[in-house]
């Protein structure tokens, strides 16, 4: 179990990089959770207790907030195999920012804040090296704002659709990279993630299924052109910039 489980993590290029003595610790001192559709892993404004590696299924991180009089939740991300989370609660001891809800049947390991507690005051150059995964989510997050700002919405569906498929980038070499990949993430849910409407998100996925770039499914889509839709990518209608 512990090497199937060493396998899935390694094809994330922050895990696949950490000292080896740290990798053996963080899947020995794990704990794996079995989560139903639906199911609250943690809360925002929860105590923060260590963190988590997806290894199967989908986990959803949304936020929420009341405006007004009405009740308002944004996704934030979903997240896959292999990708950590929960890591911003370990250098500032703060409650959870937002909530963790299993999207699909999903399964992850829990390292718990006592044993990273033991870890780093034992080795404390280990704090580098969690530090790089911090790293890693802030250039997204600067990414991200930076397309909202610049770019048009069709340009930055397809952008987020690509991102989906390789892993944001933060895979290891080859196993984002498949000549077909399927998405597990409904029309509704990436409404949400590019805080679009449900109609607009439609109408740019319909066009690109009619290109032969994508195909719709119930809940899923296929990309079938990987190529086509990163030339789709690079073209950014200057008088929209």
């Amino acid at each position: 179990m512990k090497d199937h489980i060493s396998d899935i993590l390694m094809r994330g290029r922050w895990f696949s990089e950490l000292p080896e003595n740290l990798r053996t610790y963080l899947i020995n001192q794990g704990v794996l959770k079995h989560l139903q559709p639906g199911q609250r892993l943690f809360s925002r404004g929860d105590a923060p207790d260590g963190m988590f590696a997806c290894i199967s299924g989908t986990i959803q991180v949304a936020g929420s907030g009341r405006v007004g009089q009405e009740d308002k939740q944004t996704i934030l991300t979903l997240i896959d195999p292999p990708d950590w989370f929960g890591e911003i609660c370990l250098f500032d001891g703060q409650p959870r920012t937002h909530d963790a809800t299993a999207d699909t049947q999903a399964t992850v390991l829990h390292v718990r804040q006592a044993s990273f507690d033991m870890l780093l005051a034992e080795r404390p150059q280990y704090w580098k090296d969690i530090g790089l995964l911090l790293t890693q989510k802030i250039r997204l997050m600067f990414g991200a704002m930076e397309d909202i700002a610049l770019l048009p919405t069709p340009t930055r569906l397809v952008r987020r659709l690509l991102q989906m498929a390789e892993g944001y980038g933060i895979r290891t070499k080859g196993t984002g990279m498949l000549g077909m990949r399927t998405l597990n993430v409904s029309q509704e849910k990436l409404s949400a993630i590019l805080a679009i409407s449900r109609q607009t998100t439609n109408q740019i996925l319909k066009q690109l299924e009619g290109e032969g770039l994508i195909e719709l499914h119930r809940g899923t889509i296929e990309i079938l052109d990987f190529n086509g839709l990163r030339n789709k990518a690079d073209q950014v209608p200057q008088q929209q910039l």
